[in-house]
């Protein structure tokens, strides 16, 4: 597969790092972006393997660190679920402006949760796929707070 390594800022000034995975022989038929699990980021195995999977079908992935992790600015101290969501709206609005709507949302674990509530706000999105990701927020409430 063929890539881009990308940076876009979101909506509260933080520079955030990501990689557009391209399809090798053609031009995509549809994009889609890559949501990484808890405290992981845009290079986990998994989101590797699933990009490269889809860019095989022709479909374009969009992977990106979440603020505060992996190669992105911002404090993880001073994230949540929310900013999650809004960093996912933020990336799908950049790649609307600069190559093209995203029609599938890919979410793993808490990923996978944030994919789902940001899908309300991505307009473009036609397809959820989500691995992994919590049924219940009191089964999420457990784990993260002592």
């Amino acid at each position: 597969m063929n890539f881009k390594q990308l940076h876009f800022s979101n909506r509260h000034g933080h520079r955030l790092a990501a990689r557009l995975d391209l399809p090798v022989d053609s031009r995509p038929g549809a994009y889609a972006i890559f949501a990484h699990c808890f405290t992981c980021t845009k290079n986990l195995t998994a989101a590797a393997n699933i990009s490269r999977s889809l860019t095989r079908e022709g479909i374009a992935v969009l992977r990106f660190d979440f603020t505060g992790l992996g190669q992105s600015a911002g404090d993880f101290a001073d994230t949540n679920f929310t900013t999650n969501v809004s960093d996912l709206v933020d990336a799908a609005q950049y790649l609307t402006e600069n190559y093209g709507s995203p029609q599938i949302l890919v979410g793993h674990s808490l990923g996978g949760a944030a994919v789902i509530q940001a899908a309300a706000e991505i307009q473009s999105a036609r397809a959820v796929a989500v691995i992994g990701a919590p049924a219940r927020t009191d089964h999420v409430m457990k784990h993260l707070i002592p």
